[in-house]
């Protein structure tokens, strides 16, 4: 069969190839019929002009020609919804329904309307006016954002449909999308509903473009390139800093998500009063989509006593008794299995699972580790392996000035959730506990699992280092997401007429809120 071509400059063109290779199917474990190809650099450079020359020309189209395109181009997904969640089903062994069809495709096109409605309205920017002095500013487009998506989310957050490729779009930006590897015919079918879509919308080539695969060296070339505005990565710790290392080598912005164990803290007074519903909430937070969300409540934290010894004890046979999901890929089966053994190496011991899984395709049984605090305090840095899948760690601390001490040891994360007695029975404990977690993740949660991640504009899908390269930004949560794309541009003493729509006197849109002369409001200058 021959190779999948490349969307460089509004074309589907013949790559300049350095290899090729195949997706495969998680299910049952056999390379997928379609080759795509391994770009070369000739590739990059060729796309990197094509967005430049797009920037420079998106800057002369009106204000709502972004907005056009992300609403035409969450129709067109929608009218092509049947062939991609099969598509999708196929590279990655995630159900077609609900998950792909039900769940994340709607998601998909509601991120790109929201993005869209965030462009349209303006109060992203930020826009402030000073009369005083006669300075004014707002965010504006960076310039072409090079978007690398990650294997567990085909729709939600694929490079050129999902959360990062909507808010660049959205802040004025062409976009290069790097497919996953894991999913590039969906990646594919989405790029031919954006090439429809932008050219609906009369979008310069080059406003969105498609590579499948780069070499790492090119790949790194790629986020340094003094063409480029910035980058959004998802994906693993190791790559992710590579790309870090060289794009701060250059000065250019880069923002990732990269791992977390989402602490969950379960204090004794919850267990006493609610044991088996945590064990339930706990089964299905760990194992929905196989443990692959980014989100998984990987370390358990517990305070040594009857009622934690029960709920393990339930726990191992749950997980014993719940089926096995498929894993995205050989490699996820892989790193999982070595992140099992580094665990148990560095102290933890199995409490259920720990082997692959036999049947067809890539598939590892549930698994549940345990360790003593004091057993935690001793190799913290270890026993912090992100084991990407259906595997947890529960650490049993003596008490809770041990369990302060491990929260205190931990690395940024994501998500942090501490489970109470509903009465107050455990609040001097919440509130000894709290403080410590409260800084090492973006977001906390009381009495939930973390997995869903709602997208709303109070949301924040980010947190310190190593969860995200930078904890002040967000990849869920619009308008926040749409920030990370932007630069600041001041304008002092221009003239009204030389000045963006948004920093004039009238208000473009009646319904943007500027800050002028230190107050937020919708009316004009002097208004």
């Amino acid at each position: 069969m021959s190779m999948q071509p490349v969307y460089i400059a509004g074309e589907w063109k013949t790559a300049q190839a350095s290899g090729e290779f195949h997706a495969t199917n998680p299910q049952t474990g056999e390379a997928l019929p379609e080759t795509y190809p391994v770009s070369s650099w000739e590739d990059c450079d060729a796309a990197l002009d094509a967005a430049a020359k797009a920037f420079a020309a998106l800057r002369g189209l009106p204000a709502g020609a972004m907005s056009d395109f992300l609403e035409k181009y969450a129709v067109c997904i929608e009218q092509n919804a049947e062939a991609l969640v099969s598509m999708a089903h196929q590279e990655t062994g995630l159900p077609a329904s609900p998950r792909l069809g039900d769940v994340e495709l709607p998601r998909t096109t509601g991120q790109l309307r929201q993005a869209a409605a965030a462009a349209r309205e303006g109060s992203w920017a930020l826009p402030s006016v000073d009369t005083q002095t006669g300075i004014r500013s707002a965010l504006a487009a960076i310039g072409p954002v090079c978007v690398f998506g990650p294997n567990n989310f085909p729709f939600a957050f694929n490079s050129i449909a999902g959360g990062d490729f909507a808010a660049a779009v959205a802040a004025g930006n062409p976009v290069i999308a790097k497919a996953n590897s894991s999913h590039p015919g969906t990646t594919r079918l989405f790029a031919e509903a954006a090439h429809a879509a932008a050219e609906e919308a009369g979008l310069p080539p080059g406003t969105v473009q498609l590579l499948y695969r780069t070499s790492h060296a090119d790949g790194e070339r790629l986020v340094a390139d003094p063409r480029v505005g910035a980058t959004g990565y998802t994906g693993s710790r190791h790559a992710g800093l590579k790309l870090k290392a060289a794009a701060d080598a250059a000065g250019k912005p880069i923002y990732l998500e990269l791992s977390s164990i989402n602490p969950v803290v379960i204090l004794p007074g919850a267990l006493r009063e609610r044991l088996d519903q945590i064990a339930e909430e706990f089964t299905t937070s760990c194992l929905m989509g196989t443990g692959q969300f980014c989100t998984q409540p990987g370390l358990i934290v517990l305070i040594a006593g009857p009622e934690t010894d029960a709920w393990i004890e339930t726990m191992a046979t749950r997980l014993q008794q719940a089926p096995v999901g498929t894993l995205l890929s050989q490699g996820v089966a892989q790193n999982l299995a070595q992140g099992i053994t580094t665990l148990r190496e560095a102290g933890a011991e199995l409490v259920t699972g720990g082997e692959p899984q036999d049947g067809p395709g890539f598939r590892y049984q549930n698994t549940l580790l345990r360790v003593t605090g004091t057993g935690f305090l001793t190799n913290p840095a270890a026993l912090q392996t992100e084991a990407f899948g259906n595997c947890s760690l529960c650490v049993v601390a003596k008490n809770l000035d041990e369990a302060g001490q491990v929260l205190a040891s931990l690395e940024g994360n994501l998500t942090g959730c501490i489970y109470s007695h509903a009465a107050g029975e455990d609040d001097d404990a919440y509130a000894r506990l709290e403080p410590e977690l409260r800084l090492r993740v973006g977001r906390l949660l009381n009495d939930k699992m973390p997995t869903g991640v709602a997208v709303s504009p109070a949301m924040n899908h980010g947190g310190p280092y190593p969860a995200t390269g930078h904890p002040g930004f967000t990849a869920v949560g619009i308008p926040a997401t749409l920030r990370r794309f932007a630069m600041l541009q001041c304008y002092d003493n221009v003239r009204s007429d030389r000045l963006p729509l948004l920093l004039r006197d009238k208000n473009p849109t009646r319904q943007t809120w500027r800050c002028i002369d230190g107050t937020w409001t919708t009316a004009d200058v002097g208004g």
